[in-house]
């Protein structure tokens, strides 16, 4: 009887186990663990991420996935860089400032087509335009943000201002006073307090930066590709399932931030709703995720304007499209 040489018999095996791994479902394999870090404590603007946790969206990619919170604290930019996260939670300012410094960072692609900012005012106010004869409460990081597209755009000064310490306090004692806020967040306590208060979405009036973006370090785009593709697949699939039931991720953001109530969570995914922060804009038609190559020229040119960013920064180094421009996971 002829026999098969040994060698040729573990050739064999070796081959059958390969075929026999590369015909298993994605999920089957062994995940790839990935770290992401959020910018603040969990909450409703984190839906998606959580969403993709819970719903097993995360692990259909082969993604074994732990969300880390952020906070007052936390430098996310740090630990990014510094390897303790795959992804983190950004925005295009922060990016653009850090290629000028020669951090080498990438967005790859975006949770909302509008940033979340804006001023809550009183209900006298009817526009921006009026903030003229108010006074505005600025944090820190603000006057290095938006309040300089506002400035410009409404011919504000900073006598116009003071600092905002998160304490909302000041704004409800002054009814000459707006500051800034989020509608999920400060219109809502404020709306809590029985105080009249009105929003104005900065984005409405062309404040160009996308929000709650997914930056990661340009040598993750560049050596694993795959791995950032289905990161931002999952995600964006994330987005969707929220969007439509987000019962299952507001269950894991109260169990990492108990603070976090079911009436604000409600109230958030409202105003996420209302504003289209998700599926409006280019989302409606390209898919959740989507990100051009206009809109961060805008952003660019904001900075550079405002004296935020050096004319010669490589800003094109700040994000990539290709993680989104065929993605179309529409609303």
């Amino acid at each position: 009887m002829k026999t098969t040489p040994p060698r040729r018999r573990l050739f064999h095996a070796a081959l059958c186990a390969a075929l026999s791994l590369a015909a298993l479902p994605l999920a089957a394999r062994a995940a790839d663990k990935v770290t992401f870090l959020t910018s603040w404590y969990a909450q409703a603007e984190h839906g998606g991420f959580y969403q993709a946790v819970a719903e097993g969206i995360y692990k259909k990619h082969g993604l074994d996935v732990t969300i880390r919170m952020g906070g007052p604290q936390v430098n996310g930019m740090q630990i990014l860089t510094s390897g303790q996260a795959d992804f983190m939670m950004g925005y295009d300012l922060q990016v653009l400032k850090s290629i000028e410094q020669g951090v080498p960072v990438t967005t790859v692609g975006t949770s909302f087509q509008t940033d979340l900012q804006g001023v809550m005012t009183h209900a006298d106010v009817n526009s921006l335009a009026d903030l003229k004869s108010r006074t505005v409460l600025v944090s820190t990081s603000g006057r290095t943000t938006w309040w300089p597209w506002l400035k410009a755009r409404y011919q504000l000064d900073d006598a116009n201002s003071r600092v905002y310490t998160f304490n909302l306090q000041p704004f409800f004692a002054d009814p000459k006073a707006a500051q800034q806020a989020y509608a999920s967040s400060e219109v809502f306590a404020a709306d809590k307090a029985g105080v009249k208060t009105k929003f104005f979405l900065f984005a409405n009036d062309g404040y160009p930066p996308y929000g709650t973006t997914i930056v990661t370090m340009q040598k993750t785009a560049k050596e694993k590709p795959e791995l950032v593709a289905r990161f931002v697949r999952a995600t964006m699939e994330g987005w969707k399932s929220y969007l439509a039931n987000p019962a299952p991720a507001n269950a894991l953001i109260k169990q990492d931030n108990p603070n976090m109530k079911d009436d604000q969570l409600a109230w958030g995914l409202a105003k996420l709703k209302e504003y289209r922060m998700v599926d409006g804009g280019d989302a409606a038609t390209q898919g959740i995720g989507v990100m051009t190559d206009a809109r961060w020229q805008k952003t660019r040119d904001f900075m550079v304007g405002a004296g935020l960013l050096k004319a010669e920064t490589d800003w094109k180094k700040a994000y990539t499209t290709q993680f989104v421009k065929d993605l179309k996971v529409m609303p």
